[in-house]
């Protein structure tokens, strides 16, 4: 005797061979052409880094979608995470990235880093990647980890190694000797790139004798629930299965 039809939360009747189609999908890995879709995203952004500011935010973007798209790749061999699996530590990656920010903005991290490795990064490009552009994605990333779009993983896995695990870098940059006026502890204006730039500081420890770069304190905001989420994606046997009626 064949059992009768599942039903949905509005009434709707399913027959098996729905639930069957809907389970294949989820159990998908990512294909080609979503495969490609991460790879142009990724470059678009090291493009745009480079273009805009310079190699280190290509380094940081470009390490951070490889080791992310590798992630990508074993995490959703199976399928996309459940919600409630990926979902939480994406949310306060991305909470706790944003409060990151702030003390960024209010210390001059652009500028620092302009001066640090001589390249053009002034207050308001940070301002519109960072603040503006960035919770966009952010918010449809979340978007998609709730429907289970496979491409928003890729983005969830870089988000947790790069603007995550890789904030770990802020305890290395006092460490590193400006490559513009190293000796002078005083903020400095530069043209970089064609862009005139004012006021960046030197955070130079053997110069200021002080141990601090922009973003410091709050580094760890989202390098814990970035570390988190990768930790959750691993394992495969947290992803709840879809129950298959038969027809």
């Amino acid at each position: 005797m064949a059992s009768s039809p599942a039903t949905s939360r509005n009434g709707t009747a399913f027959r098996g061979d729905v639930i069957i189609m809907l389970d294949r999908t989820l159990s998908r890995a990512p294909n080609s052409l979503e495969k490609l879709a991460a790879a142009i995203f990724a470059s678009a952004l090291m493009l745009l880094g480079w273009v805009k500011i310079g190699w280190p935010p290509v380094a940081i973007v470009g390490g951070s979608s490889v080791a992310g798209f590798f992630l990508w790749l074993r995490t959703y061999r199976r399928g996309p995470m459940h919600p409630e699996v990926i979902l939480p530590p994406f949310l306060l990656t991305v909470a706790g990235l944003e409060t990151h920010m702030i003390e960024e903005y209010v210390s001059h991290f652009g500028p620092a880093m302009s001066r640090l490795f001589c390249i053009s990064w002034s207050e308001f490009s940070f301002l519109l990647i960072f603040t503006f552009v960035g919770p966009i994605l952010y918010a449809l990333t979340a978007l998609g980890l709730f429907w289970r779009v496979r491409l928003a993983g890729f983005v969830a896995c870089f988000i947790f190694i790069g603007p995550g695990c890789a904030e770990i870098v802020h305890f290395v940059f006092p460490f590193i000797r400006p490559a513009l006026a190293p000796n002078v502890t005083e903020a400095i204006s530069a043209t970089l790139n064609g862009h005139q730039l004012v006021n960046l500081p030197n955070y130079w420890l053997s110069a200021t004798g002080r141990y601090y770069f922009p973003g410091l304190y709050t580094a760890i905001l989202p390098m814990i629930p970035g570390i988190w989420g990768i930790r959750s994606l691993l394992p495969r046997s947290d992803r709840s299965p879809v129950n298959v009626v038969s027809a």
